[in-house]
């Protein structure tokens, strides 16, 4: 009989212990730091935020984040949590991660965009900010000819030199190499006031266990960042132009980590320094380590921290270094199991995480 029960019920204690929360020791604050704000819940699966300064109207800012499932939507955020049903867009398949970009030459001047990895369409949605109209004649297709199409990660990429724009999109890894795991595009208007995407490169070595979805680029400093879940943080050049573009720059975050890579988010200061916070997902913390590695060698990049969060088991997050209104020092965003996102002001996270604070200029 006391087989028949560990038999039956052994998958739920599976799933229990896959979901149980691990330690981090790392972690400088004993108890959770609660967030200045939670979201109204989706309705089936937050996943990831992006961030929209409004540089007319800071308070006018919006959070953008994705509900995870086939009949999945985009939810806009005002800075108090409550979803903004107008601008809304529902009906993608399966939206997976989401970024903006400003200033994206179109149509004869220059929009604000959001870009999201529709993932069961193999395709990139772009939509005009803040009023999210569609500007890509029903989406760019990805990981064209690629036995692995399901795109999943995203993030853009403008190039300081000329102002061009890219994604960066990786995918699921059924049929994934590990090599070329993720595919850069050139984003353009084709003249016909549609947003179209060119085939830059295919780039990243993958460790061939569990997945690559977090990634986050430094446009400043001009380097990708991405999670290899199970094995580290990988650096490569953003620009696919540069000489050094196909070489690993660093692998970094190998240890510490209660099991898999998440969220990757970059903090920026104007003189080049800053933080990189990556999700410790089962650990529901979020593990700090510096911008410009050190100063011996700048693709060194050791913890310095680790925060704990309310936020669980958390796989995606996006932060600025504006001051808005309720958000002293930037305004860091997570998503949460629980179909939330959670807001927290940057200066609570530094006093969290034992850090000093310096002075920050506006992200682009």
């Amino acid at each position: 009989m006391r087989l028949m029960t560990l038999a039956l019920f052994s998958p739920m204690l599976f799933v229990a212990a896959l979901y149980a929360v691990m330690p981090d020791p790392d972690a400088r604050n004993a108890d959770s730091l609660a967030p200045r704000v939670v979201t109204e819940p989706v309705r089936y699966d937050s996943d990831d935020p992006a961030i929209w300064i409004n540089r007319a109207n800071p308070a006018g800012s919006l959070v953008l984040g994705t509900d995870k499932d086939a009949d999945g939507a985009i939810y806009v955020f005002g800075l108090d949590g409550r979803p903004r049903a107008d601008l809304t867009v529902r009906g993608l398949a399966r939206p997976n991660n989401i970024d903006v970009a400003y200033d994206v030459p179109f149509a004869g001047g220059k929009v604000d965009i959001a870009v999201v990895t529709e993932r069961f369409a193999h395709r990139l949605r772009v939509y005009r900010l803040p009023d999210m109209a569609p500007l890509d004649a029903g989406g760019i297709p990805v990981f064209v000819g690629e036995r692995a199409r399901d795109c999943m990660g995203i993030a853009l990429y403008t190039r300081p030199s000329d102002g061009a724009l890219f994604a960066i999109v990786s995918r699921s890894p059924d049929l994934a190499p590990t090599e070329g795991y993720l595919h850069q595009y050139r984003l353009v208007d084709d003249g016909t006031g549609t947003m179209r995407g060119v085939f830059a490169r295919a780039f990243g070595t993958w460790s061939g266990k569990k997945e690559i979805e977090a990634i986050a680029v430094d446009s400043e400093l001009g380097y990708i960042y991405y999670a290899d879940e199970s094995h580290g943080i990988r650096k490569y050049r953003a620009d696919p132009g540069a000489e050094d573009a196909e070489d690993e720059l660093a692998v970094f975050g190998t240890e510490g980590f209660a099991r898999d890579r998440e969220g990757i988010s970059i903090y920026q200061h104007a003189d080049g320094t800053g933080y990189l916070l990556v999700s410790n997902q089962a650990a529901n913390t979020f593990r700090i380590f510096p911008r410009a590695g050190t100063a011996a060698r700048p693709h060194d990049h050791p913890l310095l921290a680790s925060v704990r969060l309310a936020t669980d088991q958390s796989d995606g997050s996006d932060v600025t270094n504006v001051t808005l209104p309720g958000y002293p020092g930037g305004l860091f965003a997570a998503m949460s199991t629980d179909r939330t996102f959670h807001f927290y002001a940057w200066d609570d996270i530094l006093g969290a995480a034992g850090l000093a604070p310096r002075a920050a200029s506006r992200k682009k």
